[in-house]
């Protein structure tokens, strides 16, 4: 099953490669149905300099309740959130059309996002370990409300 009850497992890492970056693609979706969680890699983000260039919105994990202590949960939702608020609101941004004070939410992902698309961008050769990582995302949310 790839479960212990002392620790955790992989019993593998699958990868299949749409054509034309599809997500609707039936054999990208069928995998997804029957996978604990699964990584989007996305060009657009490669391509901006992004690396690893993981769609972070686009990625999920079916076991991470049942695998991480609920603070990095906290921290997680919240990241995903912030990030999600900011996307939905970004061609308001910057078009101008977006005014400070009318969204507390898009506020609070406008001050966040510069740090966000730093802890998601590292130079290639830059290691950090599971601690360094959990320790930034929780000093990053530590104000979260939502």
């Amino acid at each position: 099953t790839g479960r212990s009850e002392s620790a955790g497992s992989i019993t593998g890492f699958y990868t299949v490669l749409v054509e034309g970056d599809d997500p609707n693609d039936p054999i990208a979706d069928a995998v997804r149905s029957i996978v604990d969680g699964h990584v989007v890699l996305s060009r657009d983000l490669a391509s901006r300099g992004q690396y690893p260039a993981v769609d972070v919105l686009g990625s999920t994990s079916r076991v991470m309740t049942d695998v991480v202590p609920q603070q990095h949960r906290r921290d997680a939702q919240a990241f995903v959130t912030t990030l999600a608020t900011y996307q939905e609101a970004e061609d308001l941004i910057n078009i101008g059309a977006y005014v400070r004070g009318s969204n507390p939410r898009i506020d609070y992902a406008l001050d966040k996002i510069e740090a966000i698309t730093a802890y998601l961008k590292q130079p290639i050769e830059q290691r950090a370990s599971l601690e360094e990582s959990q320790a930034i995302l929780q000093q990053l949310f530590s104000d979260y409300q939502w």
